[in-house]
């Protein structure tokens, strides 16, 4: 196989917890893949616990696993959202985000307590989660005329092609999910279904 095609990422929210010296350290683990979907989770988060503290968090976003960031929200620089990062690298996770929350208990923990609390905290929400891997899949409209249909509709069986949307009129219009490595295949039988045509949307 020349690329990977599958990645790691998590279906379900899980929540994990780390105690130190007073301090309560609650991870939450969400299933994300954008800015919008970090903003809600922080804001749920912030009107859930009013009298915490910190708000952390690190992300890794993409099948790629190229976008990422960190925050600290007022911890020491690189105490909580880096530790929180290389879990989620350790683990080989990406479209996930966690966010660590953190009451004050009366005691500084220092650099090194910081890191390994956030870094814990994280490492306990993620065992609670199910990590399952999905494959890289590339999105395709198709678009054909309707006595195609059967021809178009085997090659989608017999690929087990995910179906998005789909419309059926004089002129049909079809979704489908590719996994990338079986793209050549395909658009190799697409070429061969006369008028039909097919572009690339995104992949996921």
């Amino acid at each position: 196989m020349l690329f990977e095609d599958t990645y790691k990422t998590i279906n379900v929210p899980a929540e994990g917890v780390f105690r130190d010296r007073g301090s309560k350290f609650y991870a939450f683990a969400y299933a994300a893949a954008s800015d919008q979907a970090v903003k809600q989770h922080l804001a749920q988060l912030r009107e859930t616990h009013p009298k915490a503290v910190h708000f952390c968090y690190a992300y890794r976003f993409g099948t790629d696993r190229n976008a990422y960031r960190t925050n600290d929200d007022g911890e020491p620089t690189g105490s909580a959202g880096k530790p929180i990062l290389n879990v989620l690298y350790a683990l080989d996770l990406t479209n996930v985000l966690v966010v660590v929350v953190r009451y004050w208990g009366g005691t500084l923990l220092g650099i090194p307590g910081l890191i390994n609390a956030y870094k814990t905290a994280t490492e306990d929400a993620l065992k609670q989660a199910p990590i399952v891997e999905k494959t890289i899949n590339d999105v395709y409209r198709l678009t054909y005329r309707h006595e195609k249909m059967n021809e178009v509709m085997r090659m989608i069986k017999d690929f087990d092609l995910k179906t998005i949307t789909q419309q059926f009129d004089n002129e049909c219009v079809v979704e489908v999910e590719v996994r990338k490595t079986w793209l050549n295949k395909v658009i190799t039988r697409w070429q061969k279904i006369e008028e039909l045509t097919f572009e690339y949307l995104h992949t996921v």
